[in-house]
């Protein structure tokens, strides 16, 4: 996407958020348009929770071909952090992404975790996450209305019906 694929209005919005550097610009850019969105009512608050799966490059391990070229051992001298999200799966070296979107399609909160991890214990995480500053005074929005998500999520109806104000779930039930 160029400059010109945006309207003047929508530059407007982004230009003085836009990066001098990289710590945290992107996270306040989806912040800030976010609460501009909900500031114009356009976030409906019925957020479905659910993850994709993304292949690394085969490069991503840090082995050379060549064993003796290898300055140090394969996968680095120390372990990868739990945060970094790359893991082995089935598919090789994944990282998952855990995703909680409205249905207008906005991106409302995301957690990154290494490809070998489950949908389920990081359903609360996600929810976790949102939080949308109001513009102007008033508390952040940090739970949505109503939350669906696929049978991979059904067995966490038990962290809705502990939420201090339960959320309507729309979840399908898991048949044993």
């Amino acid at each position: 996407m160029g400059r010109g694929d945006l309207t003047d209005e929508q530059w407007a919005v982004l230009e003085p958020l836009l990066p001098q550097g990289t710590n945290g610009t992107w996270h306040r850019i989806l912040t800030r348009l976010q609460s501009l969105a909900d500031a114009e009512g356009a976030i409906t608050w019925d957020l479905s929770v659910d993850s994709t799966v993304c292949r690394a490059h085969q490069h991503a391990a840090g082995a050379r071909k060549q064993g003796d070229l290898q300055k140090e051992p394969p996968g680095g001298v120390l372990t990868e952090p739990g945060d970094h999200g790359l893991g082995r799966s089935r598919g090789g070296f994944t990282t998952k992404l855990h995703l909680a979107v409205e249905h207008g399609q906005k991106p409302m909160a995301i957690v990154v975790t290494a490809g070998q991890r489950g949908d389920s214990p990081q359903f609360e995480p996600v929810l976790g996450k949102i939080r949308v500053p109001r513009i102007g005074p008033g508390r952040p929005r940090l739970r949505p209305d109503r939350v669906r998500a696929d049978k991979a999520y059904a067995r966490c109806r038990h962290a809705i019906r502990q939420a201090r104000r339960p959320l309507r779930d729309d979840r399908p039930r898991r048949d044993h």
